[in-house]
């Protein structure tokens, strides 16, 4: 036990006593290390009775990131619960941690809930927060029913790994394949042995290259060296089929809604994250069928954007308005669990139970910055996807024109050649990251201090989250010279509005409806949303701007259980489905939607042989056409909000 002093602060009442690995027996008898912070006075705890907030993670449960949680609420009075996961960190370990589809994650968080509860400083009212992998771990929670669960607050989590985490469209995020790396450079298989840790750091030093060296086989990486995570990757990899794998409670949390336990959710994600669609479904069906009050938040975040301090990302301001940050999001927490753990009436039903925040109305120009001043304001709203939504095809035709008139003419196309040794880079999007650990003598400013910094703080990004103007540089992942912007590339159709004579507004889940053909037995067709700015005196070019992408893989077209593949030149109904986005797109802007086949590294390459997933033994190149004529009216579905 140690003895901490709170940071002064005007609303603050008590001390902290700090009870460092806490060990809290599962009912295996695996004991999960767990940090206590409770409220004290004068240097010894309480004895309440006090509500507790838990975070459970498997990133090392001391970080700051987690301590600063402490530090804000058991001042208020609240206990604070840190834990390791089980086989992470300080924690025992029963050999069978396998990323999110661990299969004990679940009961673990029953257990250390029910644990807690039964403490005498506690008032039996237990909630949870954390973002990504700690959001994980509540959910997984909530469908065991704890009977002390009483609220949660998960950030930025899947709900379904085959679609939104291991794979999205048929395809494989790649993200998730550096996830992996970042998960076994301190996984306790290796933690007595420097070596094999070693082999790790090179793989992700060697990111890039790994990248491009498909198809991964078991015993190629580092991650031989942690079994079950090696198992896990060739999982994501290589099962395609939406099989009974994908549909255990550990993968595929939407399945089990029904048992989810009928507490109040606050659920919060960003439209550059990477899980904005398993987020707003989520509050939605929690809405609907759960007697307690359920929250929604969304701003114009990645994955780690609520609690930044940062108006923009990459090239992009959103304004000072859309900023969070730390100070905020615990605010609103407390605001929260004040409420739901304490009984306090702070008139949280009664406030409007859906944030969002609408991107654009900025002025379009360079900032003193240098970023694009797109703006954009936060809004109350009453359910998702909002009921006055005027749900509206978009046609797709040949001259490239995009507009609310179905096509009229016959045998209309436009084809394109997709070769996988040149895929269409990734420009940004909606994802957490893919980063790589820079060489030992990078050089720069921050090379003198790096050595004192955790290893995995030292990453940079190979492909980063958020909006950028979509044309190729030398810092581009896979770009090539002369550097071209996407819609110049003869492998991407660009079907486009005039410029607009009012403003738009976007605001919700959008589908693509396609009718394509190819000369392969299976490829894959992408789909991108871009606001297009117009020329200006910094960007002659204008800015075109990405705000949602996604992919279908066409062997999965009529079913994610089962393949069909292609005949050459016949042609096929597939749907896209992107994520969620909220822009006003302003006067004079063009709506956009880009056509291709890849998108990469977001997502993996299509070799186009139609052999077994992950085991292909070469590739090839297809064309690929999507159809455009009366009977073929390939389409986007926008959800458009009517103005006030």
């Amino acid at each position: 036990m140690t003895h901490t002093s709170s940071p002064a602060a005007v609303d603050e009442r008590f001390g902290i006593v700090v009870y460092r690995d806490v060990f809290v027996t599962m009912r295996d008898g695996i004991r999960l290390a767990t940090d206590l912070f409770r409220p004290a006075r004068d240097g010894e705890p309480l004895p309440g009775p006090f509500p507790t907030i838990l975070c459970r993670t498997p990133y090392d449960k001391t970080d700051r990131r987690y301590a600063e949680m402490a530090d804000f609420f058991t001042p208020l009075g609240y206990v604070v619960a840190l834990q390791d996961l089980r086989d992470r960190k300080q924690s025992e370990g029963s050999g069978d941690y396998e990323h999110t589809a661990t299969p004990h994650e679940g009961r673990d968080g029953h257990d250390t809930i029910e644990w807690i509860a039964s403490r005498p400083w506690s008032n039996g009212r237990v909630g949870m927060v954390g973002s990504s992998f700690a959001a994980v771990t509540q959910i997984r929670a909530a469908l065991e029913r704890p009977p002390h669960l009483t609220a949660i607050w998960p950030d930025v989590s899947p709900t379904d790994n085959y679609q939104h985490q291991g794979r999205e469209g048929g395809a494989m995020q790649l993200q998730m394949f550096w996830a992996l790396f970042v998960h076994a450079q301190d996984a306790q298989d290796i933690r007595d042995d420097p070596a094999k840790q070693a082999e790790v750091w090179e793989d992700l030093r060697n990111m890039r290259q790994l990248l491009m060296s498909t198809p991964w086989k078991a015993g190629q990486l580092s991650l031989r060296h942690t079994p079950r995570l090696e198992e896990i990757l060739l999982n994501y990899y290589t099962r395609g089929v939406r099989d009974a794998w994908w549909d255990e409670l550990r993968n595929c949390y939407t399945a089990y809604y029904a048992q989810h336990a009928d507490i109040p959710g606050t659920f919060s994600t960003g439209w550059y994250d990477a899980y904005p669609h398993a987020m707003t479904e989520y509050f939605a069906a929690m809405a609907r069928q759960n007697r307690q009050h359920q929250r929604l938040v969304v701003g114009p975040w990645g994955h780690g954007g609520m609690r930044g301090e940062s108006s923009f990302m990459n090239e992009v301001d959103f304004g000072p308005d859309s900023v969070w940050g730390v100070r905020r999001y615990f605010a609103e927490q407390l605001r929260f669990f004040d409420r739901t753990l304490r009984d306090q009436d702070n008139g949280l039903e009664q406030a409007p139970p859906v944030r969002i925040f609408v991107m654009g109305g900025g002025s379009g120009q360079r900032n003193a910055q240098g970023r694009i001043d797109h703006g954009g304001r936060w809004r109350d709203e009453q359910e998702w996807p909002l009921a006055r939504t005027a749900w509206t095809p978009m046609y797709l035709h040949a001259d490239g024109q995009l507009s609310a008139q179905a096509p009229v003419v016959e045998n209309a196309a436009r084809s394109f050649v997709f070769d996988p040794s040149h895929p269409v880079p990734s420009i940004g999007g909606g994802l957490c990251g893919i980063m790589e650990q820079p060489p030992e003598d990078a050089g720069g400013p921050e090379s003198m201090w790096s050595r004192f910094l955790n290893p995995v703080l030292r990453l940079r990004y190979v492909l980063g989250p958020g909006p950028l103007d979509q044309r190729e540089t030398p810092d581009t992942f896979g770009a090539r010279a002369p550097y071209p912007r996407l819609s110049a590339r003869p492998d991407v159709l660009v079907f486009q509005t005039p410029p607009l004579e009012q403003d738009v507004e976007v605001t919700g889940p959008i589908t693509v409806q396609l009718y394509v053909s190819s000369s392969a037995p299976d490829t894959d067709f992408t789909a991108k949303l871009i606001d297009v700015h117009p020329p200006t005196a910094t960007d002659p070019d204008g800015f075109d701007m990405n705000l949602c992408d996604s992919i279908i893989r066409c062997r999965f077209r009529e079913s994610w259980y089962r393949e069909v593949f292609m005949q050459p030149g016949e042609i096929y109904p597939v749907t896209i489905t992107l994520p969620p986005t909220s822009n006003r797109f302003a006067r004079g802007h063009r709506i956009r939607v880009d056509i291709s086949s890849s998108n990469f590294p977001r997502l993996d390459v299509n070799p186009n042989t139609g052999e077994p997933l992950g085991r292909h033994t070469h590739s090839v190149v297809a064309t690929n056409t999507v159809h455009l004529d009366r009977a073929h009216p390939s389409h986007i579905v926008l959800p458009l909000i009517p103005a006030a």
